[in-house]
């Protein structure tokens, strides 16, 4: 099995890939700087992998470094570390970088500093150190407002807030970087819509900073009892309900998602794949609420507001090419993503904040 380099590791999705990759047998490399991510959950997926009793093994299997991915230096001595160990990096899979579209609104500098220069810095790193095989983390965002439903990756590129230009560059980027060297780059876009839920362990889930910019966590806080009420944001929506409809994927799924386009490239000759990861289904802001309440056996008090700026009624994914590509598809519906959040939410009510 490969070493791998995993940026932002730690955080949501990437800690619950650390596990599937730990499983499926790969030695990792984990890069985070807990901006918006904690250490603990990597302690989790070390439990949860089954490594804790290996001692020493376990951290051969699984390496933590707090670092910036705009620090190069920190980035050649990951690569550098790595080779003189006689396991040289042999794939990245990139998540690290800022996601939540209101903040990238008022933040645009930021946003574009660490998704757009540390993407950067990554990547002139790897071609340094000759490792030019990437996952990247793509985002549905960068569709916009879509013309068609479900939407294929061929639609039209057309972002509408910094956060999805920032994607929408960083692919660019990648593009660009693979026609440079067409018979060297090996690299996968996953564009993917929304993710959701936790282990079924309950163990390692969604953790934001503050008040959550996703419907998912901000309704598993307000059962809780964390928060009083939910803002759904517009009730006049053309859909069944009046409330937006999105393509909800569990975290897991999306986590064999990553492994199976690691797999593919690393089995592949060169070439730049772009890929939608989604579930193909829809659901309501309300059909939302009512899961989670039957899941969780609560309550989510609600309230119904203006629409907000940037939001589309209907965004649902196509995702044939996908599991004609990969043979991936999502395994969970909403229900089990309202099980496993809950199980994750009710035993950490706090999320890893009382364990650091």
């Amino acid at each position: 099995m490969s070493q791998l380099l995993i940026t932002g590791g730690a955080g949501f999705i990437g800690s619950h890939t650390c596990l599937v990759l730990l499983q499926e047998g790969h030695d990792l490399i984990v890069l985070d700087d807990y901006s918006n991510s904690s250490p603990v959950a990597l302690e989790r997926v070390v439990a949860l992998a089954g490594l804790q009793a290996s001692g020493e093994r376990s951290k051969e299997r699984l390496q933590l470094i707090q670092g910036d991915i705009r620090d190069i230096t920190c980035l050649e001595k990951v690569f550098i570390d790595a080779r003189n160990a006689g396991k040289p990096i042999e794939a990245v899979i990139h998540f690290a970088g800022l996601k939540a579209v209101g903040e990238s609104v008022r933040e645009p500098l930021r946003y574009w500093d660490v998704n757009l220069t540390g993407s950067r810095c990554l990547l002139a790193a790897m071609n340094t150190h000759g490792c030019r095989t990437l996952v990247f983390s793509s985002s549905a965002t960068l569709y916009g407002y879509p013309k068609d439903e479900p939407i294929p990756e061929s639609a039209p590129i057309q972002p509408i807030n910094p956060y999805g230009h920032s994607k929408a560059a960083v692919e660019q980027l990648l593009h660009d970087l693979a026609s440079s060297a067409p018979n060297q780059w090996r690299i996968a876009c996953l564009r993917y819509f929304n993710p959701v839920g936790a282990h079924p362990s309950g163990k390692i889930g969604e953790d934001p900073l503050g008040t959550p910019n996703n419907l998912f966590p901000f309704v598993s806080q307000v059962a809780v009892g964390r928060r009083k009420s939910l803002q759904v944001f517009g009730g006049d929506w053309p859909t069944s309900d009046g409330t937006g409809v999105r393509d909800y994927i569990h975290v897991m799924d999306l986590a064999e998602g990553h492994r199976a386009a690691l797999d593919c490239m690393l089995a592949e000759p060169a070439q730049l794949l772009t890929l939608n990861l989604g579930s193909g289904q829809g659901a309501s802001v309300l059909e939302v609420v009512r899961a989670f309440e039957r899941a969780s056996g609560r309550p989510v008090p609600y309230d119904v507001v203006a629409r907000r700026n940037g939001d589309a009624a209907i965004t649902v994914a196509d995702p044939a090419m996908a599991f004609q590509r990969l043979g991936w598809q999502t395994q969970s519906g909403l229900d089990e993503i309202c099980r496993d959040g809950w199980a994750w939410q009710s035993a950490n009510p706090t999320g890893y904040s009382d364990q650091e």
